[in-house]
């Protein structure tokens, strides 16, 4: 709409009466001409060149053209009081003037169109104030991020608030300096950039721009993401979107390449891939675990977070998984290695001393795949622990799918005792009433070494308990053997002890369990009936005959870091189930010695394409053939 027109519009609606009242209020101050009449505002706009002031300029409004603002303020500014009261004054004129402006009635024609233009005004104006607030909760007008793409109801319902990741923690370094201050982490975070400036000479030629990722911070020497990794969406059914990884032309061609050189064990051949596409995702999986096992952790932690990073740029716009409605199946082949990786870097996360980030990452796995095949179900509440957040597992273990049967896991039977040991323990919990705890830490921990009594002889062998108590106590009948004869349970406890051993080195819960271990042989001996009864609620609980968690390596929950020998390392490839095979290598390559070999200058050999070390016990034969010859 022009000025000229909303001008027009605006004084075919001034009444006559609307006009005198106004003009015989400023009838002191204006003289004596434009008393007879009302100016409309506009109007200023169009005299510039006009110093009488009263005369009426309505008929001339929709023919002249606006002048500029500055003119308008100069005019309306002689025209007007200049003390406070006559600001007030104008002010009230302009709601009685908008005021009886809605009541007047004028000419019919003038009616219809100042209407027209007003209902068309109004609408638009709602409809922009919708679409501004159709994110803003209806009683709070608070900002919902639930609601965007008119979700909101769905997301709420699908998502559980226990599993709600909190992005800040997903950051190792936050937490670092909150344990160990900033300056500490600073100091470190500047020799670290010392060293790994060594791996980009060069690199002045211009720093590299990295894309911001919630996962992982991304090196500087890291190479720039290559966008050869994507996703797409399958489908969404009841408010949960399913997403899966898609592969370019040039990434298949890589996972090709790879697939070739992993079946005849050619870890040369892999570094090559590297070289071409460094965010190759197996081929990093299988750097990260070659650096593992030669004992170069921090190597073997930046190949997998660059893993990470790469995995996370590939998202899909729509994939949101730290809110809870999305999530990437396990079934699919392509998806794995997400979680894998994720996996790898909960465990870094914990090498680190980073207990927080690590249980985050957990919450994660879980909101990914709700049937949990990385099995965090069973080091969640390790991690909780050692992150100090009793409450949240408390929650959780009440909360989590809704059947409250996680404390029958042995995992959860004894860390929900020690977590309310805590709790009663804790300073600022002494408020808490005893009516308002559902059970005592000590009546959790009995009803833990009832229903799982094997954990406690496989804890005094590996944490150790060197007490002379616990000699007499392993001895009883209850207590004296370390298996229960049902393969998944025993599979299940081989994790706990494995996982969780370390917390039991704290000498207050040494004696929180040796005190419920004698009150439970004491009841006992008091009534057998006990045992048979938990016995039966064991039976009932894990009552397949097979080991349902076979795909659960107990290696994998372990903090011990498995090393092999220079001389073994030139055969590394590692398959699904963790095994490190000794075929020979591909021949038609000249062999090298690996005696006292640094296993880094190694690798960084092994990239030349007429290098092969062979296998250790190929090269005696091949130093007897020389002597001979």
């Amino acid at each position: 709409m022009s000025v000229r027109l909303m001008k027009k519009i605006l004084k075919e609606q001034e009444p006559a009466e609307t006009q005198q009242l106004i003009n015989s209020e400023d009838e002191s101050e204006s003289p004596p001409a434009s008393s007879a009449t009302f100016r409309n505002p506009f109007d200023l706009l169009d005299d510039e060149d006009d110093d009488d002031g009263g005369v009426d300029q309505e008929n001339n409004a929709d023919i002249n053209g606006g002048s500029s603002i500055e003119n308008n303020n100069e005019k309306q500014a002689s025209t007007t009081k200049t003390t406070p009261e006559a600001f007030v004054l104008s002010d009230s004129k302009f709601k009685k003037n908008k005021k009886k402006k809605n009541k007047q009635k004028s000419q019919p024609g003038a009616k219809d169109k100042g209407n027209s233009w007003n209902e068309s005004l109004e609408q638009l104006s709602i409809e922009d104030d919708s679409s501004h607030l159709e994110h803003v909760a209806p009683d709070t007008g608070k900002y919902n991020p639930t609601n965007l793409n008119g979700r909101g109801k769905v997301v709420k319902q699908c998502i559980s608030s226990v599993l709600q990741v909190d992005p800040k923690f997903l950051n190792a370094e936050n937490e670092l300096r909150r344990i160990f201050g900033s300056k500490v982490v600073n100091s470190f975070e500047k020799g670290h950039q010392t060293g790994s400036s060594r791996q980009s000479r060069g690199g002045r030629r211009g720093s590299q721009s990295h894309r911001k990722t919630i996962l992982v911070c991304p090196l500087e020497h890291w190479p720039k993401w290559d966008g050869s990794l994507s996703m797409e969406l399958v489908e969404t059914r009841d408010g949960i979107s399913d997403f899966r990884y898609v592969h370019t032309s040039s990434y298949s061609q890589a996972q090709k390449a790879f697939e070739s050189a992993k079946a005849v064990h050619d870890f040369n051949g892999i570094v090559n891939i590297l070289l071409h596409h460094p965010y190759h995702v197996d081929s990093l999986i299988t750097l990260a675990e070659y650096y593992k096992f030669s004992g170069e952790q921090q190597m073997s932690a930046d190949c997998t977070a660059r893993c990470l990073y790469a995995l996370e740029c590939a998202w899909h716009p729509m994939f949101t998984p730290l809110v809870g409605n999305c999530q990437l199946k396990f079934s699919c082949e392509i998806n794995k290695p997400l979680f894998s990786v994720l996996f790898s870097h909960m465990k870094n996360m914990d090498r680190r001393g980073c207990h927080r980030s690590a249980l985050e990452l957990c919450k994660l796995l879980l909101l990914l795949d709700p049937d949990d095949p990385m099995g965090v179900l069973f080091c969640i509440d390790y991690y909780s622990l050692r992150a100090e957040e009793y409450t949240w597992l408390e929650q959780f273990s009440e909360q989590y799918k809704s059947d409250n049967s996680l404390w029958l896991f042995p995992n959860f039977s004894y860390s929900l005792a020690v977590c309310r040991y805590y709790v009663e323990n804790d300073e600022h919990a002494k408020e808490i009433k005893a009516e308002d705890l559902k059970a005592s830490s000590v009546d959790l921990m009995k009803q833990a070494l009832m229903l799982h009594p094997s954990v406690l002889k496989k804890l005094v062998t590996k944490v150790p308990l060197k007490d002379r108590a616990w000699t007499s106590i392993i001895k009883h009948n209850f207590f004296s053997s370390d298996q229960t004869g049902t393969p998944s349970l025993d599979h299940l406890i081989n994790i706990y002890v494995e996982r969780s051993y370390i917390i039991w080195r704290l000498p207050d819960l040494q004696k929180f369990l040796r005190d419920a271990t004698l009150s439970v042989i004491e009841t006992l001996q008091n009534d057998g009936t006990y045992a048979r009864d938990w016995t039966c609620v064991r039976r009932e609980a894990f009552s397949s005959e097979k080991n349902e968690y076979s795909h659960l390596l107990v290696s994998d929950f372990s903090d011990s870091v498995p090393t092999l020998p220079p001389d073994n390392l030139q055969n590394f490839m590692v398959d699904p189930r963790g095994e490190v095979p000794n075929d020979a290598q591909p021949a038609n390559h000249r062999v090298q010695d690996l005696t006292d070999r640094n296993a880094i200058a190694v690798l960084l050999e092994s990239m030349l394409p007429w290098i092969n070390y062979g296998s250790g016990h190929d090269q005696p034969e091949h130093d007897e053939q020389a002597n001979e010859g």
